[in-house]
């Protein structure tokens, strides 16, 4: 199983401006077949995090546009795991139950 790290420097490579996420997803499955989606994007957001930790500038680094990929790839790749907000619908107002007809009295 491949390791977070791995992960991350293997995006690094194969991140392409304007490259749809999914086709990074399989560039990424092709070097490393058993890695989930959910270590994919945890690689993509490790990725990121990874290099402004670096103390790289933002206007002298040259892989800026790779890491807006990376990010919207990771956000987008979140996003569609997560369940769809619930929505709020009215209460319904229980119908009253029929009444029940009154007894008669048994004739003798």
């Amino acid at each position: 199983m491949a390791s977070i790290d791995e992960i991350a420097a293997t995006l690094r490579t194969v991140a392409a401006a304007g490259m749809k996420p999914k086709n990074l997803l399989a560039a990424v499955r092709e070097r490393h077949p058993e890695a989930s989606k959910k270590e994919v994007v945890r690689a993509a957001f490790y990725a990121l995090i990874e290099n402004q930790t670096q103390g790289q500038a933002r206007d002298q680094d040259p892989g800026l546009e790779q890491a807006a990929d990376l990010h919207a790839f990771a956000i987008q790749a979140r996003a569609a795991d997560e369940e769809p907000p619930v929505k709020r619908s009215r209460l319904r107002k229980k119908k009253a139950p029929a009444p029940k007809p009154a007894a008669e009295a048994p004739v003798f």
